[in-house]
């Protein structure tokens, strides 16, 4: 028996934050990042429609880009002080990730970090308040997802919390949230979506009602991604539709190795000044994993698969495949993403020498491979690596080296 999973109710459309009127309770928190959503005024319009439904509002904010486990701790800290029946997420991946953790630590005070960790080991929630998330970002789709990403700093180790308990009641898709977004972060979260939809296609649990939504998301996002990265605000709309259907389609079939060395790798070289950005990771891996992956038959059928719903062209299966690669490294390039760790700047773009010392990889490299191999998304990944092949698939992540066992 398979299940499928998604939030009981999704408001999209130009406006949609509007459907914050319509919540009935008493209190609510608002968890929000570094100050886009006040910036831009949506902040403020959340707070009158909730008080507008008659509910007392407290806002927590200040939650950082990759969120710490002690702000999660901060953050159930004030929800039992206060007491929200509805918990509304807003903004990035992040503060909608942090607020999903605060909200199990909330039901559950008693819950320690670790038990958050277990892969689908949580208790009941709802017990005490309902969750609501708002994306600004076309990319993490975490507003319909049943996964959270928390960094444990002390460790360097990004870790993701998966169970269908932290799926959102309620998920806004508002457009005019998104049109905010930096060019950057349209590059990253985009490439972000798009290694949701192909990892979920090609994942060990897709099924009939994953695949259309990751297939359909891969196109939207060829299609679209690239112009709303160069300002078209049309296609910038529709990039934040894509990616809520690339997270449909994971949330429920899971992931792949991407993601696992993305979530491995982002903080490890924190001490030299920078992370790797969760979505430039990803992009960057990609390509590699593919080829990695192709070489089980399944895989590489669904790949071509991919290439055929893409229109790339290719008569023989690895064709397509070798297609495949070469559209998403294009893809990359236009979205001036770096191809791989060596060449990685501290600021996220291609540069001649990364911030990460090729010693200092070397050093690490073994404990990243064991670390990746026990993310909670190798399980569904099609080909199963070895220590010694995560190692040597790092390694071409590294260097942008062919993937050749």
């Amino acid at each position: 028996m398979a299940r499928f999973t998604l939030p009981r109710d999704l408001y999209h459309g130009k406006g949609a934050l509007e459907a914050l009127k319509s919540f009935e309770g008493k209190r609510a928190m608002i968890c929000v990042g570094g100050g886009s959503m006040k910036r831009f005024g949506f902040l403020d319009k959340a707070v009158d429609y909730l008080k507008e439904a008659g509910m007392e509002v407290q806002i927590f904010d200040g939650i950082e880009p990759d969120p710490s486990v002690e702000t999660v701790m901060r953050g159930a800290d004030a929800m039992l002080k206060f007491e929200p029946d509805w918990i509304i997420a807003m903004g990035g991946g992040s503060p909608i990730d942090a607020a999903k953790a605060m909200w199990i630590k909330y039901e559950y005070p008693e819950v320690t970090f670790e038990d958050m960790c277990k892969v689908f080991g949580l208790p009941k929630l709802r017990k005490k308040a309902r969750f609501c998330a708002i994306s600004s970002t076309s990319g993490t789709a975490t507003e319909v997802t049943a996964f959270s990403i928390i960094t444990d700093y002390s460790k360097g180790i990004k870790y993701p919390i998966a169970d269908f308990e932290i799926t959102p009641d309620v998920a806004i898709v508002d457009p005019d949230l998104a049109e905010t977004m930096p060019k950057k972060l349209v590059a990253h979260t985009g490439m972000d979506a798009m290694t949701h939809a192909i990892e979920a296609y090609v994942s060990t649990a897709n099924c009939d009602y994953t695949d259309p939504l990751a297939l359909y998301a891969i196109k939207m996002i060829q299609n679209d991604l690239v112009d709303s990265y160069n300002g078209d605000l049309a296609k910038r709309d529709s990039m934040h539709n894509a990616q809520c259907l690339a997270g449909m389609a994971f949330s429920n079939a899971l992931l792949g190795i991407v993601h696992s060395m993305a979530h491995k790798t982002g903080a490890a070289f924190a001490d030299y000044g920078a992370h790797i950005i969760h979505g430039a990771a990803n992009a960057m891996y990609l390509p590699k994993v593919i080829a990695f992956n192709a070489k089980d038959p399944t895989a590489a059928a669904r790949y071509a698969k991919i290439a055929d719903y893409m229109n790339l062209g290719g008569e023989t299966t690895e064709e397509k495949i070798s297609l495949l690669i070469a559209a998403l490294r294009k893809m990359n390039d236009e979205l001036n993403i770096p191809h791989c760790i060596k060449n990685y700047g501290a600021d996220s773009y291609p540069t001649e020498q990364g911030f990460v010392p090729e010693n200092v990889f070397l050093e690490r490299l073994h404990d990243i491979a064991v670390n990746a191999l026990g993310d909670a998304c190798t399980g569904s990944n099609p080909r199963q690596p070895s220590v010694e092949e995560m190692e040597k698939l790092l390694k071409c992540c590294y260097y942008d080296t062919e993937v050749d066992f």
